[in-house]
């Protein structure tokens, strides 16, 4: 591998910046920043360069992805075994886990739509021990960034061919891959809304996006909307705490309409976090929209079964045969995620947690960024909570990526720490909760996001990472 980045500095480096910034401007390579004002967006936070990964670790990911949406669902399918572990998982994690599976009980008798729609995102980071990419996480909600990656590449290979990383061409094109992920994800809302319009023969139906108030990356979920409309189906917004007051059910076929256009799926891009649901009305429109005709992405069930606890248990062979055959590619990327509860294994995890914490990672059932507790932090972290409620965390054995000598732009300034990176594989499946047939499943692209190597979280939206792209190398 050649010299990963190239070196500039001086005037070469300003020229650099501002083109970026141009490009990006001019691209819809934005975001709100907090206490936005709808004509004041800025440019997202971006690395200047490329950050390397080897092309047999990417591309093992991308071979993978479909598999994983398989196993997980069959997990949603053969249901038993997901709702024993999530009704003993409410119990520590009454607020969220237990609240969404609550409210999916009180739906269940109640379901109309067996097909169900999951945009997926696999989470990973290349381990500097054994060379391979390991799972970080598996993302079955309101997974983002699937609009602004595709701009990411296509800003680093525009500033690659301008000259602007050095004359003539820093890198090959074609060790700069740009991310198809806003069409795939699109096309997999596509297919969900095809779906439905031949089953229910409807027309003229709509996407519904159910999202937050004051929404700061919605350039990120606009990117989808306006691929979707290109290939002929139409979308529309609505406020997750407005949802009970902007649609409406028919009580006899259960179809669903907003304004009086029926929507075919409803597609949230929130709901991931406790903080989202501000009070009865989010709860209601859950239960509500869950027991009507539309493709939900995800239904409750798919949801819960991206809990971190799932996550774990998976890491468990004789768990993980059952749910998929042929799964070496898969358990390969695993690291080793212990419970803390009163198994022997969670025995020894609650053990290690205090003698060897340097080692380790402690989650919750948490998406988004700022949730996890890191390192040394761990044990005055557990002995700040009862005891009793262990159980709704994992603790996951720390990947160790390599740093990476790329730089930040964030706000006009350029951060120059070094960068730890996570890649993520999207993907796409539709398929029937009960009958367990797939009708749709396809990888759908990738997204990289990079944070200064001093930070332990990653969140773009969050504050404390960036989007990438990557340069493949032998």
């Amino acid at each position: 591998m050649a010299e990963p980045f190239p070196s500039i500095a001086g005037a070469s480096l300003t020229e650099l910046i501002e083109q970026l910034t141009h490009y990006a401007l001019s691209n819809g390579l934005l975001i709100y920043p907090p206490g936005f004002e709808a004509y004041q967006p800025t440019v997202a936070p971006v690395t200047l360069y490329p950050t390397p990964l080897p092309r047999s670790e990417f591309n093992k990911g991308v071979a993978i992805s479909t598999k994983f949406n398989e196993l997980y669902s069959n997990v949603v399918v053969e249901k038993s075994w997901l709702i024993e572990v999530i009704d003993e998982l409410s119990k520590f994690d009454r607020d969220f886990t237990g609240k969404l599976y609550e409210t999916y009980l009180e739906a269940e008798s109640s379901i109309v739509q067996p097909v169900s729609l999951g945009l997926f995102r696999s989470d990973y980071m290349l381990d500097t021990v054994s060379g391979n990419i390991k799972q970080v996480e598996f993302n079955t909600v309101s997974v983002s960034f699937g609009g602004l990656s595709p701009k990411v590449g296509n800003l680093h290979s525009f500033l690659n061919n301008q000259g602007l990383y050095g004359k003539p061409k820093y890198y090959k094109e074609e060790d700069l891959p740009v991310s198809y992920s806003t069409a795939g994800l699109a096309n997999g809302l596509y297919e969900a809304a095809k779906y439905y319009d031949t089953t229910e023969r409807a027309s003229d139906t709509i996407v519904l996006f159910v999202v937050q108030p004051g929404e700061r990356n919605v350039f990120d979920q606009r990117a989808v909307e306006y691929s979707l409309a290109e290939k002929g189906v139409k979308s529309k917004r609505v406020d997750f705490t407005k949802v009970v007051t902007s649609v409406k059910v028919d009580q006899s076929t259960n179809k669903v309409y907003y304004g009086n256009e029926e929507v075919s799926v409803v597609y949230y891009r929130c709901g991931y976090a406790p903080s989202e649901y501000t009070g009865p009305e989010t709860w209601e429109a859950r239960l509500l929209l869950e027991k009507t005709k539309a493709v939900k992405c995800p239904s409750l069930l798919v949801q819960l079964s991206g809990v971190k606890k799932v996550q774990q248990l998976l890491t468990n062979n004789s768990i993980l045969s059952k749910y998929l055959e042929n799964n070496d590619e898969l358990s390969s990327t695993f690291v080793k995620i212990y419970p803390l509860d009163d198994t022997e294994e969670g025995l020894l995890g609650k053990k290690l947690a205090f003698e060897q914490p340097e080692r380790f990672v402690l989650k919750p059932q948490r998406e988004g960024g700022g949730n996890n507790i890191y390192k040394e932090d761990i044990p005055s972290f557990l002995e700040s909570i009862e005891a009793k409620d262990w159980g709704a965390y994992i603790l996951m054995e720390l990947i160790i990526p390599p740093i990476h000598e790329n730089k930040i732009l964030r706000n006009g300034d350029v951060l120059s720490e070094g960068v730890v990176s996570e890649l993520g594989i999207f993907g796409t499946i539709l398929f029937n909760e009960k009958s367990g047939s797939i009708i749709h499943n396809e990888e759908s692209g990738y997204l990289l996001r990079s944070k200064t190597s001093s930070s332990n979280e990653g969140g773009v939206a969050a504050g404390f990472g960036c989007v990438d792209s990557l340069y493949l190398y032998e």
